[in-house]
C-alpha cells in the first residue's frame, strides 16, 4: 500500500524540521548581543593615535528586537567608549551575535543609519569571503608595518565589512527573512 501525497498536505515531519526546529535552535542562543566596532580616539591628536575599539551596547530577546535597538542607538549617536568627554568613537560596523557567538547579522554604518549586510547563501560564498576578509587584513598588517596606519584602519574596515556577511549558518534563513522585511530598510 502506498500513501497519496496531497498537494495542499504537509506531513508533521516537513513542519518539525522546517519550523519547530529552528525555532528551538535560536531558543537556545538567546539573548543577542549587539555591538559596535568603530574607532577611538582622543580629541585633538591626529589620525594615527586613534585605535580600534568594539563596544557593547545591549541585549536582546530577538533578532528584530536588536535590529531595532542597533537603529535607534545609531540615529541617536548615542554609542560612546566610556564616560571621559575627550574620547570620540566614530560607529563603523554594528554586529548581532548569539549566545555562542555565531553571527546574526551585521550592518555597515553610514549617515546615521544600519545599512544590514545581505548574509551569504552558501558555504562556497562564505569561503571566498574568508579569503578576501584575509587578504584585506594582510593589506592591514602590510600598511600597519609601513607606519600607514590611516590605510591600515581602512583595510580592516573593508575586512570587517565583508566579514559582516559570515551569517551562522543557523541563522541564515532568519537574517534574510528579516532583510526583506520593509521595516529593515
Amino acid at each position: 500500500m502506498t500513501l497519496s501525497r496531497h498537494p495542499g498536505f504537509t506531513s508533521i515531519g516537513d513542519i518539525i524540521t522546517r519550523e519547530v526546529l529552528p525555532r528551538l535552535r535560536h531558543a537556545q542562543k538567546v539573548p543577542l548581543r549587539l555591538s559596535c566596532i568603530g574607532t577611538a580616539g582622543y580629541e585633538g591628536l591626529d589620525e594615527a593615535d586613534e585605535f580600534d575599539r568594539t563596544v557593547v551596547i545591549g541585549q536582546s530577546a530577538s533578532a528584530e528586537e536588536a535590529m531595532i535597538l542597533a537603529s535607534q542607538r545609531v540615529a541617536h549617536g548615542d554609542i560612546n567608549v566610556g564616560t571621559d568627554e575627550t574620547l570620540r568613537f566614530r560607529p563603523r560596523v554594528i554586529v548581532i551575535q548569539d549566545g555562542d557567538l555565531g553571527l546574526v547579522l551585521g550592518g555597515e554604518i553610514r549617515a546615521g543609519i544600519v545599512l544590514w549586510q545581505q548574509p551569504v547563501a552558501s558555504d562556497a560564498e562564505a569561503r571566498r569571503i574568508i579569503i578576501e576578509a584575509s587578504r584585506l587584513r594582510g593589506l592591514a598588517f602590510a600598511a600597519s608595518g609601513r607606519g600607514d596606519h590611516a590605510a591600515a584602519r581602512d583595510h580592516r574596515f573593508r575586512a570587517s565589512l565583508i566579514e559582516a556577511r559570515l551569517v551562522d549558518p543557523c541563522w541564515r534563513v532568519t537574517a534574510a527573512e528579516l532583510l526583506r522585511l520593509p521595516q529593515a530598510a
